[in-house]
């Protein structure tokens, strides 16, 4: 929640709305200084009667009291296709939906550590943090990186045990489906119906060995369309790291947005999919979200 949401606390906005339109000032000298200061970067619309505020790039974010904080911080954190996000990029989401209050950066990491959700699910981290060695792409949808989610032990309503998930190392955009079986044969029809045909034939896909992945008819597959199938050495089948962190990514927006009976995340692969598209990342070549470069 904002800091200073009690009744009695007048709405930040106030000395700036009577500065501009009143040429007002607050008794205080010191406070009347540091408005006249702040407000260069501040503009009141008579006609819609809204305050903004000019960000660094120039565009105008809109001033949101306490009330219009908390409940953007509700729908952006944990509402719709939310991505239960740590504090720093949420507050990085909501500069980007066009919202601003001042004391949005220390709001935004209080709200994250109040979640339940998020404190629930959070990731242990064992091993120390080391430099990344990411595999380089040189340009969009040519190199992608397939695993398998599952078996997961409690089955969805519909009789789903597994993730089939496709990432592209280039732009980080993510396919992903549910199945109750993973056959040779489910797993052509998925790059065809979800890669090829809506990206075109990639490069090259990246996978560990299983065995869905090195049958006959896989292997023909990708000869036909001359992609380069490529696994994993069997000493480290985990070694395609990106396939691997999508994997842990998903299961932990699943688990903050299935309800109760914990039966329905097949119904709930797509809305974790949008926010995992949605979502800006910032170390990769881009610098957008997948769904921008996608």
């Amino acid at each position: 929640m904002p800091t200073g949401t009690g009744v009695n606390v007048r709405d930040w906005r106030f000395p700036f709305i009577d500065y501009a339109v009143y040429e007002i000032l607050p008794e205080d000298p010191k406070e009347a200084v540091s408005v006249m200061r702040r407000s260069l970067r501040f503009y009141y619309d008579t006609a819609t009667k809204m305050l903004y505020r000019r960000s660094y790039d120039g565009l105008l974010l809109r001033c949101l009291s306490n009330e219009e904080a908390t409940e953007a911080f509700r729908e952006a954190h944990d509402g719709t296709c939310g991505a239960h996000q740590p504090g720093p990029k949420l507050q990085d989401r909501l500069r980007r939906m066009g919202y601003y209050w001042p004391t949005m950066a220390a709001d935004a990491v209080d709200y994250a550590k109040k979640c339940h959700a998020c404190q629930l699910h959070a990731d242990f981290i064992y091993t120390p943090s080391e430099p990344l060695h990411p595999t380089v792409a040189s340009w969009p949808f040519e190199a992608w990186g397939m695993d398998i989610v599952g078996p997961i032990t409690l089955p969805s309503s519909r009789g789903h045990r597994f993730i089939m998930a496709i990432t592209d190392y280039f732009s980080k955009w993510t396919e992903a489906v549910p199945l109750t079986k993973v056959k040779s044969s489910r797993v052509v029809s998925f790059i065809k119906h979800h890669v090829i045909y809506r990206f075109g034939v990639p490069r090259r896909i990246i996978h560990d060995n299983g065995p869905q992945f090195i049958s006959h008819v896989f292997s023909r597959f990708c000869d036909k369309n001359r992609i380069q199938n490529v696994a994993s050495t069997a000493y480290n089948p985990t070694a395609n790291g990106l396939a691997e962190a999508f994997n842990k990514t998903i299961v932990r927006l699943l688990k903050k947005v299935v309800a109760s009976n914990k039966r329905d995340w097949d119904e709930k692969l797509g809305e974790c999919l949008w926010a995992y598209r949605t979502t800006v990342r910032t170390q990769q070549a881009t610098h957008h979200s997948p769904w921008f470069t996608g």
